[in-house]
């Protein structure tokens, strides 16, 4: 991998850190360039036509080449390296997890973090304002099954850290921004928080 790395992000974006904590945890070189997601630079005539046609970051670019989703992007980062398992089922696992965050945990945690801690409840719609507490009864219900699944391991998926933990983090150690969640109810999760910011490499948010 020696093409060229950049990274196109909004700092406060939860998917676009995942990337950059991977990034850092196996000493990649990777460029940043920022857009402001709530001032829709990420909709302009220019990023939809040589970015991303759907609108979106984060979007990793390789060389000449644009990568567009977080887990992809992590995916081809951690390529070969102990973020991946080895063992067949334990890498299938890991990608369950993966999946799991962006269609459970993701759309509620991260929503309601971005909700309330950046728009700000005053200025949501009627129907999002509909919507807040039906994600937050998702968002707990997600946070518990995550809690209960590492109250008898120390990782998601075998005996190190994965790109399971690194999805699973991302959104999971803001939670609390905008009062969303509450993590003192999730004391594995507390612990497991702590383990990978102990890890060799980390990056804050």
């Amino acid at each position: 991998m020696n093409e060229k790395l950049i990274l196109h992000e909004d700092p406060i974006s939860g998917n676009c850190y995942k990337i950059k904590l991977v990034a850092a945890l196996l000493k990649k070189r990777m460029e940043l360039h920022s857009y402001s997601v709530l001032k829709a630079e990420t909709r302009t005539p220019q990023f939809l036509k040589f970015i991303n046609a759907n609108g979106r970051i984060p979007v990793l670019q390789v060389g000449d080449r644009f990568l567009p989703e977080s887990s992809a992007a992590c995916f081809y980062l951690a390529e070969g390296s102990r973020l991946i398992p080895e063992d067949a089922f334990d890498r299938a696992d890991m990608l369950r997890w993966m999946f799991w965050e962006q269609y459970n945990h993701e759309p509620n945690v991260a929503t309601l973090r971005f909700w309330l801690a950046y728009v700000g409840e005053d200025s949501l719609s009627e129907i999002q304002k509909s919507l807040v507490p039906g994600k937050k009864i998702a968002g707990d219900d997600a946070l518990k099954l995550m809690d209960d699944h590492l109250a008898t391991r120390n990782w998601f998926v075998g005996e190190s850290i994965t790109l399971a933990d690194v999805a699973l983090y991302a959104y999971t150690h803001v939670a609390e921004e905008g009062g969303g969640f509450d993590l003192s109810f999730y004391p594995a999760i507390k612990d497991w928080l702590k383990r990978v910011e102990a890890e060799p490499g980390y990056i804050r948010m």
